[in-house]
C-alpha cells in the first residue's frame, strides 16, 4: 500500500449519467471504499432523474460529503428541509428529495453514498 494517492475525478473509474442529461457521477474506487463527484445541472431533482433507476420512493443514500459549487435543496421525507452551498459540509440521511436551485450546476463530493448512487439495475 502506498502512502500517499492522488487521483483525479476527471479520469474517475466509473461515469454514471443521470437522466435527460441533468448531470453525472463520477466515482473513484478507493481503499477506504467508493469517492464520487456529483455534477447536477439545473433542473435536476432526484424525483424525476434518479427514482426511475433506484426504484424507491426517495433517495435511501445516506450522504456526508462537501458542496463545491452550485446550491441544492434537499428535504426529507418528514418535511425537514435546508439548502446548501458552495463551502458546506452536508450530512443527510437516508429518506429525501433533492434539486438543483438556481442556474448553475451543483458539483458535490461524497464519500458514503454514492457508491450505488443512480447505478442501473443489474439485468
Amino acid at each position: 500500500m502506498t502512502g500517499l494517492v492522488i487521483r483525479s475525478f476527471d479520469s474517475a473509474d466509473e461515469t454514471r449519467p443521470f437522466g435527460d442529461g441533468k448531470g453525472r457521477l463520477d466515482l473513484l474506487e478507493t481503499a477506504g471504499g467508493p469517492v464520487g463527484r456529483a455534477v447536477f445541472e439545473p433542473g435536476w431533482r432526484w424525483s424525476e432523474h434518479i427514482k426511475p433507476l433506484a426504484g424507491t420512493a426517495s433517495c435511501q443514500e445516506a450522504h456526508t460529503g462537501y458542496v463545491v459549487s452550485g446550491r441544492i435543496k434537499i428535504v426529507m421525507d418528514d418535511g425537514e428541509s435546508a439548502e446548501a452551498g458552495p463551502g458546506d459540509f452536508i450530512r443527510v440521511a437516508p429518506g429525501h428529495d433533492a434539486w438543483v436551485v438556481g442556474d448553475e450546476p451543483c458539483v458535490a463530493v461524497d464519500w458514503t453514498g454514492y457508491g450505488d448512487y443512480a447505478k442501473p439495475p443489474s439485468a
